[in-house]
């Protein structure tokens, strides 16, 4: 069974960066677009950023983090990652991965963010 791991969130003063991490185990993500999601508290889960399935720079972002965030991947070692620079309070989430678009893996247990002010 393809599991999720996500890592690498925690407390960040505003303007702070943070690097998450995304590790599959089970399976391969070589064959998908990943992408990052997050949820802000009382909201839903939104797709904040993609990357194709060979990487490259055809990486794709919501407005609100094109510019501040990377995504990247690293194939042979199953693992997705997020670069976030210049965090805002409103980046404040649980931060997910999964397949982009249409999500097929079962969701991880995510990695808090919390930006302060």
């Amino acid at each position: 069974q393809v599991q999720l791991v996500e890592s690498g969130g925690g407390l960040v003063q505003a303007g702070g960066s943070l690097r998450l991490s995304c590790a599959v185990s089970g399976g391969t993500l070589s064959s998908y677009d990943m992408g990052w999601y997050r949820q802000a508290p009382g909201k839903g889960r939104d797709l904040v950023a993609t990357v194709p399935e060979n990487g490259g720079d055809a990486e794709d972002y919501s407005l609100d983090v094109k510019g501040r965030f990377t995504i990247s991947r690293n194939n042979a070692k199953n693992t997705v990652y997020l670069q976030m620079n210049n965090l805002t309070p409103e980046d404040t989430a649980v931060y997910y991965c999964n397949t982009a678009g249409v999500a097929i893996y079962t969701w991880g247990q995510g990695t808090q963010v919390t930006v302060s002010s």
